[in-house]
């Protein structure tokens, strides 16, 4: 009887030595566990005999219950002290305003939604989307767009050249996404309806030009296509990409190496208040260029100039985001200044659709 009262000084020693809820965990399992102190006591009484089993019994089992109950009481003990350390050290200050969601925070940059505004438009319309690398070869980007070595042409889209490869090529970085419209009439045939958005690289810089910028172009190829099918989707794009109900057009003869006949097109505007408006006014902005497909890059492609014929047109998208969002200042787009994102960026679910309107 004296081993099992010096076996419960000590269990009752370790138990009120316990300082955490772990440590209390190990005292329970090292006196009551499968192989603890108590376990192996009760395990003595098959060997013993009738008379001896009659005392040693009721003590074990007595000596069981105690340390139980007193490992409970010190692990609720340990429970709610925790508890109390842990509010103690996680004050919360109600008094303070509620953190904004990141829903409620986040801002979609306003190339990303005019982006997702022409896609609306132009699917609408029965357009696909295509896109193609931002590094091309000299020909996809000059020579099969009916640009001849030495055009003075070239000269105009201030290239961003790479250093010559091991065979000399120089390859370079897409002076307008037109290249994409070479790639998609070499693998698919006509009938052909695309738009093209993506980034374009000029060294160019000041407030309405930028080294990368971001190009929209489109490309109708089929047998029947002409100037008259040009207008109406490039009307139908103003009207309902700015949102209003009608707006007059004109178009003046132009030049481009691609397009033959080339025209720019202006949009009816009012430049009379503090921002422009169009669909109203005497006044006119140059929005675009576009016209005929050159017969010289449907035969590059492998098309029949005499079967087939196509439009094509390009706009600037960062142009068409500061028209329509009156942003002054095109450097803007890149400076990643979070004031100006929140000022000018839209909500996350603020989705554009034709039935709700683009900029709902």
């Amino acid at each position: 009887m004296s081993d099992l009262t010096q076996l419960e000084e000590k269990i009752l020693s370790d138990i009120a030595g316990a300082d955490s809820e772990q440590a209390i965990e190990t005292v329970r399992v090292a006196a009551l566990g499968k192989k603890g102190a108590i376990s192996e006591r009760l395990k003595t009484l098959g060997a013993m005999t009738p008379e001896e089993r009659q005392v040693m019994g009721p003590a074990i089992n007595g000596l069981k219950s105690r340390v139980s109950e007193a490992i409970g009481a010190r692990k609720q003990a340990l429970h709610e002290s925790a508890i109390d350390e842990r509010l103690a050290r996680e004050t919360v200050d109600v008094t303070l305003p509620v953190r904004p969601s990141p829903l409620e925070t986040g801002r979609i940059h306003p190339i990303s939604q005019v982006v997702d505004e022409i896609t609306a438009i132009f699917s609408d319309m029965g357009f696909s989307i295509a896109e193609g690398p931002d590094i091309e070869t000299d020909y996809y980007n000059f020579t099969a767009l009916n640009f001849p070595e030495g055009h003075p042409a070239r000269e105009m889209h201030d290239t961003f050249f790479f250093s010559p490869d091991d065979t000399g090529e120089r390859k370079l970085l897409r002076t307008h996404t037109s290249p994409v419209q070479i790639h998609t009439m070499e693998k698919q045939s006509p009938p052909i309806r695309i738009v093209i958005p993506g980034k374009t690289y000029r060294c160019d810089s000041d407030p309405t030009h930028t080294p990368m910028f971001h190009q929209l172009e489109g490309l109708v190829v089929d047998e029947s296509a002409n100037i008259a099918n040009l207008k109406w989707v490039l009307q139908e794009f103003c009207k309902a990409y700015f949102e209003v109900p009608s707006l007059n057009m004109r178009f003046r003869p132009s030049y481009f190496p691609f397009t033959e006949p080339s025209l720019e097109l202006d949009i009816q505007c009012d430049r009379s208040g503090s921002e422009v408006r169009f669909g109203e006014g005497d006044d006119w902005m140059e929005i675009l260029g576009c016209g005929m497909v050159h017969r010289n890059i449907l035969r590059n492609v492998g098309l029949d100039p005499d079967v087939y014929q196509g439009f094509a047109w390009g706009i600037g998208i960062d142009r068409l985001a500061m028209l329509k969002y009156g942003m002054p200042d095109l450097r803007a787009f890149f400076d990643a200044d979070i004031r100006w994102l929140r000022h000018y960026g839209f909500r996350p679910l603020d989705m554009p659709t034709l039935f709700a309107g683009l900029s709902a």
